[in-house]
């Protein structure tokens, strides 16, 4: 049996809460594989490691470095038609297809050379401001963190 979520929540030492529309019809497993991670704690304390104005915000990393990932195994893509514009949440990976874990990114701004190529799992329906005041860099000098994410 597999969990169902529909939100995930990230509270943030930017200033609050992101609210993300979790979207199990566009990638059901990245859905299951991230409320998981979140309910476990596994975010907690995590910090968006690359943050690059008018891209994108990129955390889930435990080290940090952009380099690691959770114990669980990879995830197989599940990309979609689903547009990267400002507010999608999306799985980072390395150049391997399958290779998406437990770090995502949060897009700025339209990304569309990103489409079809990344798995699209959510999208910000509140608190985008709290992405935007993310300290930038890669890495920032301090990196903004994720004080805590629950899935529900």
């Amino acid at each position: 049996m597999t969990d169902t979520f529909s939100t995930l929540t990230l509270s943030l030492d930017s200033g609050g809460d992101v609210v993300i529309k979790l979207r199990p019809d566009l990638a059901p497993g990245h859905v299951a594989h991230i409320g998981a991670l979140a309910n476990e704690g596994f975010y907690n304390g995590l910090t968006f490691h690359r943050v690059i104005p008018g891209f994108m915000a990129q955390g889930g990393c435990p080290n940090g470095s952009g380099m690691g990932g959770s114990k669980r195994p990879n995830l197989k893509a599940e990309f979609s038609a689903e547009p990267h514009v400002r507010g999608t949440a999306s799985m980072a990976r390395s150049s391997n297809p399958d290779s998406a874990n437990s770090q995502f990114f949060i897009c700025f701004d339209n990304a569309g050379f990103l489409d079809r190529q990344y798995t699209v799992w959510g999208e910000v329906t509140s608190g985008m401001e709290f992405i935007d005041a993310l300290p930038k860099g890669e890495p920032p000098r301090t990196p903004g963190k994720i004080l805590k994410a629950v899935a529900a």
